[in-house]
């Protein structure tokens, strides 16, 4: 039976290239799901995977999730009440911080503690925005970067996710600094670069998120 997956459309754009890429993975592992895009909060409580992208500023995207009924209330059932495996991609993954940083302070989810800051830019190899494909490092190992120990990802970014606690940081790219490229807490796991742009790296990370089952 085809799992459910629902990608929340809350404005943020850059959706239907996210479906088609897990549409994609999904064929290539031979997974059986049903991709959807959805703002329906009922879909999204009852999906069995939910998969938040997000492109642009952090604020608008939490005011985005507000403006649609039901919706954070759906995702906090289904991820945070039943346990069900969640994936955050660049905005999306930022949003799971306590408080972002970009145009203001705003409150996230606060589902992963930390915050959402400007890139530094005091070091003249730190161009903003980082822009542009980065190897990404595990730091702990994690179901969804199996056999992705070491591969470059495609980003696009001017703030960045800081963890509260380095337990939650899984994987790292260097852009001047450090950067938290995936963070995961439980069934949680957010990406800041796009894996529907990584070519065969995004599409096996895709691919490994699908297989993913939490304990």
């Amino acid at each position: 039976m085809a799992e459910t997956i629902a990608i929340i459309d809350y404005g943020s754009g850059n959706l239907r290239s996210v479906q088609k890429a897990l549409q994609r993975a999904a064929r290539e592992a031979g997974v059986a799901a049903e991709v959807c895009v959805t703002t329906d909060a009922d879909a999204i409580a009852q999906a069995d995977r939910i998969v938040l992208p997000g492109v642009g500023a952090f604020g608008a995207g939490m005011e985005g999730l507000r403006a649609r009924a039901g919706v954070l209330e759906a995702m906090e059932h289904a991820v945070l009440a039943a346990g069900r495996p969640f994936l955050g991609v660049c905005v999306g993954m930022q949003l799971l911080a306590d408080c972002g940083r970009e145009f203001g302070a705003h409150d996230g989810l606060g589902w992963i503690a930390g915050e959402v800051t400007a890139l530094p830019t005091g070091d003249p190899s730190c161009r903003t925005p980082h822009m542009g494909w980065n190897t990404v490092r595990t730091q702990t190992p994690h179901p969804v970067l199996k056999n992705l120990t070491e591969e470059a990802f495609y980003f696009a970014h001017s703030y960045h996710f800081a963890p509260e606690n380095d337990v939650h940081l899984v994987g790292i790219c260097h852009h001047g600094v450090r950067l938290a490229a995936a963070v995961a807490r439980d069934n949680i796991f957010g990406v800041q670069f796009h894996p529907e742009k990584s070519q065969t790296a995004g599409l096996a990370l895709l691919a490994n998120f699908l297989q993913w089952a939490p304990k």
